[in-house]
């Protein structure tokens, strides 16, 4: 009796031990986790490719300057496509300085860059649109362009030679150059849509015709193309030398 309660014992447990052998640690591994890249939404600012975009960027801008400030939506974008090479320039590209405005006790950030003379300081701005509102609070604050506002708005020929007598410019054909890119982009129908009327015709009587540098022009194709001489331009245009810059305005002619 005590050996098969002995041997029952044994039986019962060798089971358990190979029971309990059988066993196996199963040991879970946790994943690495993989840190998600969250790429960052860049923004991209609109750089015109050709005066016609640029007047399309900047058209809305110039007439809701002229609304505050009485300034031709015509002037101020003629302005701005012959001061930044139709927002091409350094200025325009670096500073979104679309006027040319130097300093002038400026005390916000500045860029430097030769103009007249060299490494001269002209005003840097965040934004575009701020050169363009800067650019009126210029005109309409300083004392030698208060004659400006004494013209009716819609005769922009006034005001492109008023600026030149105020000393805004100090190119002798800068009105010219302003008039013939109203005229050829019709930029006086933004006059219109602000004041709801036609454009003063009572000035309007000379019409020069104007040529936007491009690359691969020279002097002497402009010349052969426009059917005058590289002297004729250089006289026109008040140049020294036959360099020339894209974005550059000349007059090829004047009536």
């Amino acid at each position: 009796m005590y050996s098969k309660n002995y041997c029952f014992l044994i039986i019962i447990l060798s089971l358990f031990i190979v029971s309990c052998g059988s066993k196996k640690r199963v040991i879970t591994k946790k994943k690495d986790s993989i840190p998600k890249t969250v790429e960052s939404e860049v923004v991209t600012i609109s750089k015109p490719t050709s005066t016609d975009h640029y007047i399309s960027l900047y058209k809305d801008i110039a007439k809701e300057e002229m609304v505050k400030y009485k300034i031709p939506a015509s002037i101020t974008l003629a302005q701005g496509i012959l001061e930044s090479a139709s927002g091409r320039g350094r200025l325009a590209v670096e500073a979104n300085n679309h006027f040319g405005i130097k300093c002038h006790g400026w005390n916000g950030a500045k860029i430097y860059h030769d103009d007249d003379a060299a490494q001269e300081c002209f005003r840097k701005y965040d934004d575009p649109r701020l050169s363009y509102e800067d650019h009126s609070i210029f005109l309409s604050t300083r004392k030698r362009y208060a004659k400006l506002f004494e013209f009716n708005p819609s005769n922009y020929k006034a005001w492109a030679r008023g600026l030149r007598s105020a000393g805004y410019a100090t190119d002798r054909r800068y009105p010219e150059k302003l008039i013939s890119l109203i005229e050829r982009y019709n930029l006086h129908k933004y006059d219109e849509e602000v004041l709801g009327q036609s454009y003063d015709k009572s000035d309007l009587t000379d019409h020069s015709v104007s040529h936007i540098v491009v690359k691969g022009d020279t002097l002497y194709s402009l010349s052969k193309k426009y059917n005058t001489t590289v002297e004729r331009l250089m006289l026109l245009n008040n140049l020294t030398s036959t360099d020339l810059k894209v974005g550059q305005v000349l007059i090829l002619n004047s009536n």
